[in-house]
């Protein structure tokens, strides 16, 4: 791999530390949600709701990439990052620039889809 590790090591940290600002931000979204049913419409109390399983599915998709990251890290410290964990190939450097936690290259990724 010519790229050097501490490059996707850098992009791994910076999208850790976003991820992490989106929940710190979001909190408030998640919150339970507690309207007076005397002076909100139903309407209203079901776009609260919706609005809150909306950040709580957001919280949860930004948890498991957040769980990537750390296994790609992971990956970084023991020397194995790069290589598909499938077929033990280099992962392309396009793709490990698009997606810097990928964790099988791109034949063995579409493999996995079917």
């Amino acid at each position: 791999m010519s790229k050097n590790k501490e490059h996707f090591k850098t992009l791994l940290l910076a999208r850790k530390t976003e991820l992490e600002e989106l929940n710190a931000i979001s909190a408030d979204a998640r919150d339970t949600v507690t309207l007076d049913q005397q002076s909100v419409g139903r309407l209203s109390r079901m776009d609260a709701m919706q609005g809150q399983a909306m950040a709580q599915a957001q919280e949860r998709q930004r948890g498991a990439q957040l769980m990537r990251i750390e296994q790609a890290l992971t990956r970084i410290a023991n020397e194995e990052y790069g290589y598909c964990e499938d077929c033990g190939d280099e992962i392309n450097e396009k793709r490990l620039e698009v997606d810097p936690a990928a964790l099988f290259c791109l034949k063995c990724a579409r493999a996995n889809e079917r």
